[in-house]
C-alpha cells in the first residue's frame, strides 16, 4: 500500500507541474520561469517516485513491469481528476472507451504466469 500512496502523491505534483499552469495565461513569463517552477514542483515528485519504485515497490513484490502499469494508471486518474475539476475539462465518452482499454492491460499485465 506504501507503493500506491507514493505514487498518488508523486502523480499529485507531476500532473500539476505539467498542466497547473494551463489555468492561467502564462504567455507573458519567460519561459525559463516557467520551466524552473515546474522543476520546483516536480522535485517533491521524484520525493514520492524514488521510494515507491526503488523502495516500497520491490519490498511489496512487483515488478517493473508492474509497477509501470500501477504508476500509468495512477497517473491517468489523478489527471482525469484534475482535468474536471482544476482544469473544468469536458469528459467524453471516447475517454472512458480508452481508459477501459487501459485497464484491461492492467488485467494482463497481472495475470499470473502459467508455468
Amino acid at each position: 500500500m506504501r507503493t500506491i500512496f507514493c505514487l498518488l502523491a508523486s502523480n499529485c505534483f507531476m500532473t500539476y507541474a505539467w498542466y497547473g499552469h494551463l489555468k492561467k495565461d502564462t504567455s507573458n513569463m519567460p519561459l525559463i520561469k516557467l520551466i524552473l517552477i515546474s522543476w520546483g514542483i516536480a522535485f517533491f515528485e521524484y520525493v514520492f517516485m524514488v521510494p515507491a519504485n526503488n523502495r516500497f515497490g520491490k519490498l511489496e513484490g512487483f515488478s517493473p513491469f508492474q509497477l509501470k502499469t500501477i504508476q500509468e494508471i495512477v497517473s491517468l486518474t489523478v489527471f482525469f481528476f484534475f482535468a474536471l475539476f482544476f482544469l473544468k475539462e469536458e469528459f467524453r465518452w471516447n475517454y472512458l472507451v480508452a481508459f477501459l482499454f487501459i485497464i484491461g492491460a492492467v488485467y494482463f499485465m497481472f495475470l499470473p504466469q502459467s508455468k
